[in-house]
């Protein structure tokens, strides 16, 4: 498991500069929901080996957080009422 230190360090890293070949592919993980909480996080970190970046299929992935005020379901409603009146 990644010390705080070394996820700190992941999840700064710029997906342009990341060597393609070194990314997991998300749809290869499985987690056994039968586990508890704590062990489905090691095992998925384990698996993802970095959970910021990662492949879907042949698309680069990088997760990142915001400290907006607002959750994903708002930023979600948005975009699509935004699509909506155009």
């Amino acid at each position: 498991m990644p010390s705080v230190k070394q996820l700190d360090e992941m999840s700064r890293m710029e997906i342009d500069k990341i060597d393609r070949n070194t990314l997991v592919d998300i749809n290869g993980v499985s987690i056994d929901a039968d586990l508890p909480i704590s062990e489905r996080m090691q095992s998925y970190i384990e698996q993802i080996k970095n959970p910021y970046c990662f492949l879907c299929g042949d698309t680069p992935v990088r997760v990142c957080f915001s400290s907006s005020s607002q959750d994903l379901n708002i930023k979600i409603k948005s975009y699509f009422t935004g699509l909506k009146n155009r």
